[in-house]
């Protein structure tokens, strides 16, 4: 006859309390997942969204420059829109984006080469992370909701030639039937409009190029950059701001030479038919 022996441990084992103990453990993980994990996946995705629309502006910048400077006569490019919504604003949207004002600065004459420039743009707003990204008048800039100032992604074509000094400037402005909006997958389609040349020579003195930001939407801070850049050329041409960026008010930049200067501006109107 088997004779079982009787173990001191047993007694204190109880199911139940196996029970607890391992839904505890599991409750604890959903718990730390929840807490820490899913705010870091939201955040990875986020950023993830951001850089998508970043790579996708700049597709669309390039199909901009092939209307504006190899003459192509149509683009399209597809794209998917995640995190927020892609809308076109053109030149006739109010409040503009920003407007450029082109003349003879005080005491040089009284010509105006471009009067209230308003180009209009392709604008991302990410809803997640309260952020814009926006194609405007050949440029990708960037500008965050919860912090001042802004960056510029891709640049434009202005461009200075020392050689005849000559400053060229290229102004591109979208156009369209209506205010379109996109979100999730869609297809921008793009068409040449009509464009205008203004060639100057030579000036009769400096040179007065006046930006003005909107309050809603100022990127005075990555065009004063990029201005400073293009513009200041010394020993050939000095730049004298007059404002300061990121306040929301304009800003006049004149520009000098000890030499008569060449002024061309090209504008172009590109058709957005559709998102």
């Amino acid at each position: 006859m088997a004779v079982r022996k009787k173990n001191r441990a047993e007694p204190g084992v109880s199911e139940s309390i196996g029970f607890i103990l391992i839904f505890t453990m599991v409750m604890t993980g959903i718990g730390l997942v929840t807490l820490y994990g899913y705010p870091m996946l939201i955040n990875q995705q986020t950023s993830a969204n951001e850089r998508i629309m970043e790579k996708n502006m700049i597709v669309l910048q390039n199909d901009v420059k092939s209307l504006a400077y190899k003459t192509v006569p149509y683009k399209e490019s597809s794209l998917k829109v995640e995190g927020g919504s892609l809308t076109v604003y053109n030149t006739m949207s109010t409040p503009a984006v920003s407007t450029i004002d082109i003349q003879d600065c005080p005491g040089a004459g009284s010509n105006v080469y471009l009067s209230t420039f308003h180009s209009g743009d392709l604008r991302y707003y990410s809803a997640s992370a309260d952020t814009d990204i926006s194609l405007q008048n050949g440029a990708v800039v960037m500008r965050p909701h919860s912090r001042p100032g802004s960056s510029m992604l891709a640049e434009p074509r202005w461009f200075y030639d020392s050689a005849t000094n000559a400053i060229v400037v290229n102004l591109i402005g979208f156009n369209s039937s209506d205010i379109f909006s996109l979100s999730g997958t869609g297809t921008v389609q793009m068409a040449m409009g009509n464009t205008n040349y203004t060639y100057i020579s030579p000036l009769p003195g400096s040179l007065c190029i006046k930006y003005t930001p909107t309050s809603t939407q100022d990127y005075s801070v990555a065009w004063n950059n990029y201005f400073m850049k293009v513009l200041n050329n010394p020993p050939y041409t000095s730049v004298s701001p007059s404002g300061s960026p990121g306040t929301g008010l304009p800003i006049t930049y004149t520009v000098s030479s000890t030499t008569p200067m060449t002024l061309v501006i090209k504008k172009y109107d590109v058709v957005i038919k559709g998102l």
